[in-house]
């Protein structure tokens, strides 16, 4: 048998503010998720998002810690349909009061590329080809 990868698990502060966050772009959690330990959303292809509270994860591990900036958060990259919707999703987001480090700009790989940050710091790339870009 050879393993197939078929999750990313996130652990959140405040489940309601990422569910908040990722359903904005467009994640499909269930209704009342935000009153939930542990929420899983379809994402395509067959994988899954699992975001679990920190309670969760302390209750199999007492010893486990949230990390630090800068001490290898996860980060997730968003593919979408236009260098316009980079900077349409971009802005709304922002708009919301989300953070923004990376405004949109156009990569030397030959994407439209923008950061946002969730609620707990965790990395979100928005990026989509640029025309003639050969991808």
């Amino acid at each position: 048998m050879t393993p197939r990868f078929d999750a990313i698990g996130m652990v959140v502060s405040d489940m309601a503010a990422s569910i908040t966050f990722y359903r904005r772009l467009g994640f499909g959690f269930a209704e009342g998720a935000e009153m939930e330990p542990h929420v899983e959303a379809a994402l395509p292809g067959g994988l899954r998002l699992m975001l679990d509270t920190e309670e969760v994860v302390r209750s199999f591990d007492p010893e486990w810690r949230p990390a630090s900036a800068g001490d290898g958060r996860i980060g997730i990259a968003l593919l979408c349909q236009s260098p316009a919707e980079v900077d349409s999703v971009y802005q709304d987001m922002v708009g919301a009061g989300y953070q923004g480090p990376r405004k949109p700009w156009d990569a030397v790989w030959g994407q439209r590329y923008a950061g946002l940050l969730d609620p707990d710091g965790n990395g979100v790339d928005l990026f989509a080809p640029l025309p003639g870009a050969g991808q």
